[in-house]
């Protein structure tokens, strides 16, 4: 049982080892965050869900189909939907590469 947020994302990092799974979170949260502005903006808040089930879309597709593996929103939702953000974070500020690398490396000692 995973008891904190550090124990968590080294969790979230193996789970989101390959790239492509990182790059389908991405496209996904962008999309996704894109679809809620425009839907406040534009006042069709109705239209709201939309923006979790096109980020959801592209982040479970990764799952089911890359990785391989069960998303981590089912057990951890509100620690899967923070660490997406920093996730795209590291991506964006070239740390995530690092980041998989030490956590593979910790699994294999």
């Amino acid at each position: 049982m995973i008891k904190t947020y550090g124990e968590f994302w080294d969790f979230y990092v193996q789970e989101h080892s390959k790239p492509m799974t990182r790059i389908l979170h991405l496209v996904g949260t962008t999309l996704g965050v894109a679809l809620l502005v425009f839907f406040i903006a534009t006042g069709r808040w109705y239209y709201f869900p939309l923006f979790l089930v096109v980020g959801y879309a592209f982040a479970w597709s990764a799952h089911f189909f890359v990785e391989k593996n069960r998303p981590a929103t089912f057990k951890y939702p509100l620690w899967s939907f923070i660490s997406d953000f920093k996730m795209i974070w590291y991506m964006l500020t070239g740390r995530m590469g690092r980041e998989v690398e030490r956590v593979l490396a910790r699994d294999t000692n």
